[in-house]
């Protein structure tokens, strides 16, 4: 297949009402860049009539491409599977609902344009719900503490990715993770730039509490086995606990007699604090281990290269013919 400049990725879950005011709005925005171009929809198992609409606009606009699941994937797997299908240089990811506007994909592609690889955004103005405001800044905090990448803004959809940066994340196979994070791993030069985002006038967010809290689940495991070494610690502070008030309990005995120590029940105490100890240790060591397995079972590449002249240099020696 013929290869584009620019694809846009879409996933989408019962969108109808939002279908023909998304597309009325993109392909002008498209048409308008002067490049080629192609529309990659991800149908996430819809039980509205999504996927039937999406067939009509495409007998209108051969630029698009459907996939349709068989059922409901979710957003990651949704985004995976257009990224690998994108045939485009620069791919741009987009929600459905109009919230991050399509007119701001020019600057996207601008930023590209320059030589960035990964652009990442953050919205202004935002005209969400209090809960979302607040659940989006708890996101954003922990983002930045557990993966150690310091973006302002890692919940808008609205991104554009080199096929440099898109390639690695496919042949990585993660099952879960946490896609704005993942894809810095593998930038060289991104950058962060503001963008424009509007209400919902449409249909109903797919974002439940629950999602929220599962997002938030993929990233801390995604990019941190800090989780599993907190149990190191934890045992170090009882253990070292226990055995401070068992000193402590030596010298107060000694100063006041058995009967200030209640008879030994305070040494028990001391005594129960070290083994609890000892048992998170033994956790955290044994996570560890584990946390170390996890990251060799991701096969996330140590380095990656995107040129070399190795051949180049490898001349011949002296005398050699």
């Amino acid at each position: 297949m013929d290869a584009v400049k620019l694809t846009v990725v879409i996933p989408m879950l019962n969108e109808e009402a939002n279908i023909a005011p998304l597309f009325d709005r993109l392909f002008p925005v498209l048409h308008g860049m002067g490049e080629t171009f192609e529309v990659v929809v991800i149908d996430d198992g819809s039980k509205d009539k999504t996927l039937s609409l999406l067939n009509a606009v495409k007998a209108e606009h051969p630029e698009l491409c459907i996939l349709s699941f068989a059922r409901n994937f979710g957003q990651h797997a949704a985004v995976m599977a257009g990224f690998e299908a994108a045939r485009g240089e620069w791919v741009v990811t987009l929600d459905a609902d109009l919230q991050n506007p399509p007119e701001e994909i020019p600057a996207i592609c601008e930023q590209l344009r320059k030589g960035h690889d990964l652009v990442n955004t953050y919205r202004m103005g935002r005209q969400d719900s209090s809960f979302r405001l607040t659940a989006s800044k708890i996101t954003n905090n922990v983002a930045r503490r557990f993966s150690g990448i310091t973006l302002r803004d890692f919940g808008c959809m609205l991104r554009g990715y080199h096929r440099d940066v898109v390639k690695p994340m496919t042949l990585r196979k993660e099952f879960r993770t946490f896609i704005p994070a993942l894809a810095m791993l593998y930038a060289r030069s991104p950058v962060e730039i503001p963008v424009g985002h509007e209400a919902r006038s449409r249909g109903v967010s797919n974002y439940s509490f629950r999602k929220l809290l599962s997002l938030q689940l993929d990233l801390i495991t995604s990019f941190s086995i800090a989780p599993l070494r907190l149990l190191f610690v934890l045992g170090w502070s009882v253990a070292g606990l226990g055995l401070g008030f068992g000193f402590l309990l030596l010298i107060l005995r000694a100063l006041h007699g058995p009967e200030w120590a209640a008879q030994g029940v305070f040494t028990l105490f001391a005594i129960l604090f070290i083994f609890i100890g000892a048992q998170f240790l033994a956790f955290g060591l044994l996570g560890e281990y584990i946390g170390r397995i996890y990251q060799e079972v991701r096969s996330r590449p140590t380095y990656l290269l995107r040129k070399t002249d190795v051949e180049n240099n490898s001349g011949k020696g002296e005398g050699e013919k």
